[in-house]
């Protein structure tokens, strides 16, 4: 059979579980099959958001396997295999490539104190300059400085650091890379250059050969490592390839998303709306997200509130536990326009445009 069908895994902490999910698309875009397998999520303090990272990649293997066992394809029929997943969170490796530690979440806001210390060793102007972005408690540099100055027996150990889908694409495939898209969004990038800025690590005492080396978006990976590949039930050629990061971003390019003037929302836990930019020249005073882009020297913008999904999730678990969501959103649909006056700000977990503030909360108006 000649091979057309592409291997894709997800990772996320979704407003319903937090999962791998595994979906198997054809030349054409078509999906053609899916699998779903819920990992744990370690919340030890208010604020934190700690999964084991070797619950993605045993997940992921398990969702990939039970993907081509459902679906009936037959494994020599898959063309490729690459990944996409949440941004930000924080996975460093030792020397001998170990996990240090549990991974810190895009969702976890621990890290205010060392926002502000960026902000002010760096100076806003030049974090906006190089960065494109404002220190926020999601990102990667914030978690990074947490780690040593709260951890500094694991930091002294810490050979690199990877993001959650790349430290899966490094398991399985055995090659440690970033790619630009994800890059951006650890706050260390310098964006329009596409190379990590040595002037911030060096001003906050970070060894810039902690941060791993970087590749395009759509570059080849390799292959999967024989082990790896007997487990999922495919073949050691299959290729694998760095895809683009975030799982928005991904969706944003299938959704045609490559030109000026183009736009898309998506929900799911976060709410995110998204612009397509040619030019890294603009100046948006860190109000919005500043990215590169999956396609090469482009870029795009981002609005993020943190609890859109979340919130439904929320208020399920909270007051309608036993209803089933269609029938919340059907209650919610004949509410009047206005919902007689009341308000809920969705404050949950903090906020980020245009107003970042890790501390506001949530709250209903005109009870």
């Amino acid at each position: 059979m000649k091979r057309g069908i592409g291997l894709g895994a997800c990772h996320w902490c979704g407003f319903r579980d937090k999962c791998a999910k595994g979906l198997l698309v054809d030349r054409n875009g078509n999906v053609k099959g899916e699998w779903t397998e819920a990992y744990p999520l370690n919340q030890p303090h208010s604020g934190y958001s700690e999964p084991n990272p070797e619950d993605w990649v045993e997940k992921t293997i398990v969702a990939l396997r039970k993907l081509l066992e459902v679906s009936h394809v037959s494994p020599d029929s898959v063309a490729g295999l690459s990944f996409s997943g949440q941004m930000h969170g924080l996975v460093l490796l030792d020397k001998e490539r170990n996990v240090l530690r549990n991974a810190i979440l895009w969702n976890d806001t621990r890290t205010t104190e060392e926002c502000r210390e960026i902000e002010e060793k760096v100076g806003k102007e030049t974090l906006l300059s190089i960065t494109k972005n404002r220190a926020l408690e999601g990102f990667t540099l914030p978690k990074l400085l947490w780690v040593k100055k709260h951890e500094p027996h694991l930091y002294q150990r810490a050979y690199t650091f990877l993001l959650p889908k790349d430290y899966v694409r490094f398991r399985l495939t055995g090659h440690i890379a970033m790619e630009y898209s994800d890059a951006a969004g650890t706050l260390l990038l310098d964006v329009e250059n596409k190379t990590w800025s040595q002037l911030i690590c060096d001003i906050l005492g970070i060894d810039v050969q902690l941060c791993p080396p970087l590749v395009e978006s759509t570059a080849y990976v390799g292959t999967l490592l024989p082990e790896i590949a007997e487990e999922m039930g495919l073949p050691a050629n299959v290729k694998v390839f760095w895809p683009a990061v975030p799982t928005m971003l991904c969706g944003a390019v299938g959704a045609g998303i490559l030109s000026e003037g183009r736009m898309m929302c998506s929900i799911g836990t976060s709410g995110v709306v998204l612009a397509y930019e040619q030019t890294g020249k603009k100046d948006f005073a860190g109000k919005v997200h500043y990215f590169n882009h999956a396609k090469p020297d482009a870029y795009y913008i981002m609005g993020v509130t943190l609890a859109a999904g979340y919130s439904f999730d929320w208020w399920k678990r909270t007051f309608m536990e036993d209803v089933p969501f269609a029938d919340i959103v059907q209650r919610a649909y004949e509410s009047p326009i206005g919902a007689n006056g009341l308000l809920f700000a969705p404050y949950l977990v903090g906020e980020r445009t245009p107003y970042a503030d890790a501390d506001i909360r949530a709250s209903f108006i005109g009870i």
